[in-house]
């Protein structure tokens, strides 16, 4: 059995430039990742996948899972056989965090290493790419600047180790409505300079429009402000998942023990940038 982590990926800062023609948007973020997430178990079999784990539920009976997509697409480029998935869903569906795009790319790791294709393979990348936005950077898998839709991916030091704390109010959020709701003001670059630095000049052009459809973004957001010691506080991707980051694990711990008295039925998850 081959055994992938799928971890969550957070938008340290994510800049609206522009809408395409080819109705996706002209974007700049900063990719970051944390060490927990899905797990993604492969083992020999006929091509199936099983769910299980908390948010298990949400996704049994789908017909479409970003998983056996992405089986499937490796399937007819590299002329291999799938095998059999098992899915540990502890992410959130439809929360910001990549979880469904995170799967994908575990699922091509995966995949890759039972048959010895190298993970820096391009038909690997072009087959991310074909599967959604997130599914490139998910599958490089560490911090880097995305341009163009988020697929253009250039790779940056990251902050290895810092704590974090996600907090998501139970309110999933479709990508499609928050973009839409975009008001189409460019209002500039993410910078140069460090990645936290970067991150913290920069700003998700995403959350107005986010808060608009779903008001819990800014009780969650409120909840993490009012935390000590936090260095950035922030909506990831299109909502409603967000996320504090924090110098030391003990303002981490504080937080999420006061987020979890406020809104004990919310989901928080403690952990670090990997």
């Amino acid at each position: 059995m081959i055994v992938e982590q799928a971890p969550a990926k957070i938008n340290l800062a994510l800049h609206v430039r522009s809408r395409r023609d080819d109705g996706y948007h002209e974007i700049e973020t900063l990719f970051a990742f944390v060490q927990d997430g899905d797990e993604l178990r492969l083992a020999d079999g006929p091509p199936s996948l099983a769910i299980e784990g908390p948010f298990a539920g949400v996704l049994t009976g789908e017909g479409d899972n970003l998983v056996t997509r992405a089986a499937g697409a490796y399937a007819a480029v590299f002329a291999k056989p799938g095998g059999a998935f098992t899915l540990v869903k502890r992410l959130p569906v439809a929360s910001g965090i990549g979880g469904g795009s995170a799967d994908a790319a575990a699922a091509l790791r995966a995949l890759a290493r039972r048959d010895g294709v190298s993970l820096d393979d391009p038909r690997l990348f072009a087959i991310a790419d074909s599967l959604g936005s997130d599914v490139p950077a998910c599958l490089l898998g560490r911090s880097a600047l995305g341009r163009g839709r988020g697929e253009q991916l250039e790779p940056v030091d990251g902050l290895t180790g810092m704590p974090v704390l996600l907090v998501n109010p139970g309110v999933a959020v479709s990508t499609g409505p928050v973009f839409a709701a975009w008001d189409g003001r460019d209002r500039g670059p993410i910078g140069d300079g460090a990645l936290l630095g970067r991150a913290l000049l920069g700003r998700n052009d995403l959350e107005a429009p986010a808060r608009s459809i779903a008001p819990a973004i800014g009780d969650a957001l409120a909840l993490l402000l009012d935390g000590a010691g936090t260095r950035l506080v922030r909506m990831s991707g299109s909502g409603a998942t967000c996320f504090a980051l924090y110098d030391w694990p003990e303002d981490r711990a504080a937080a999420a023990n006061a987020v979890r008295a406020a809104r004990p039925g919310w989901w928080c998850l403690e952990s670090v940038l990997a």
